[in-house]
């Protein structure tokens, strides 16, 4: 084991750059709010997923009850107590709900909630951890595991999913985290898996989420150009991004 520059660096192993993480996710909140105040439809387009938890809090600014659907091959529910490597990408989606790793949220103003889990979605996971599964269990979150959209269909699930983040809620914030792609489709990200959606299949979950009408915010996250061939990776999350704010293939519907 290396020796740490310092007992402070030593400490945060369970939570690897926390004070760099929530610098960046205090001015995103900040920057997700104004946007939103102006009126905006912000897109917010990553890196790292951990900053989730500035995009979600800064919309939970505005809107103070929203719902979230969260795309992704991982759970992304992982705390301090549970985490196996310290990366806070894995620990987003529990700040943001008030579950734990809190520190990543320090910067939320006292009036504005965590999201409400019983009003989050995971879609397309297929690689949680045993004890952030408990949690994810625990907590109230509906997940549609990969399993599920081989027996159901995506439109069947994005239908269950548009109707629990819409019931009773202001409107809903989407995480699009590229590695819910199967690999082939999305080269380009740190952490594939393979057996993840289609490319046809992301498209009909974007088209549904623009025809909801109810989509607040939005991020698109874990594009890696560095790991992608040919920029396959990245056109993939622009034409997700044109699908999710109302492109189709006859225009405007």
């Amino acid at each position: 084991m290396p020796i740490p520059e310092s007992y402070e660096e030593f400490e945060d192993e369970r939570f690897k750059h926390i004070k760099e993480i929530t610098h960046v996710n205090k001015n995103l909140a900040a920057m997700v709010k104004k946007s939103l105040l102006d009126g905006n439809l912000p897109i917010v387009l990553g890196g790292d997923h951990s900053i989730a938890v500035g995009t979600i809090l800064g919309t939970q600014s505005v809107y103070n009850n929203i719902g979230v659907i969260w795309l992704d091959a991982h759970g992304d529910f992982n705390t301090q107590e549970t985490t196996l490597s310290g990366n806070l990408h894995g620990m987003s989606l529990a700040s943001s709900s008030g579950v734990g790793a809190l520190e990543m949220a320090e910067f939320k103003p006292a009036d504005v909630n965590y999201v409400n889990p019983e009003k989050v979605v995971l879609v397309g996971a297929r690689d949680i951890d045993n004890e952030e599964a408990k949690l994810i269990k625990k907590s109230g979150i509906t997940t549609f595991t990969i399993a599920d959209i081989d027996e159901y269909g995506i439109k069947e699930v994005m239908v269950r999913a548009l109707e629990i983040v819409g019931k009773d809620t202001e409107g809903f914030h989407v995480s699009f985290d590229i590695d819910v792609m199967n690999p082939n489709e999305a080269p380009g990200v740190g952490t594939p898996v393979n057996g993840g959606l289609t490319y046809r299949e992301a498209h009909l979950a974007a088209e549904m989420i623009s025809k909801s009408n109810k989509l607040l915010s939005l991020e698109v996250v874990e594009v890696n150009p560095i790991l992608d061939h040919m920029n396959q990776t990245g056109k993939l999350a622009v034409s997700l991004i044109c699908s999710m704010v109302g492109k189709r293939i006859l225009g405007s519907q």
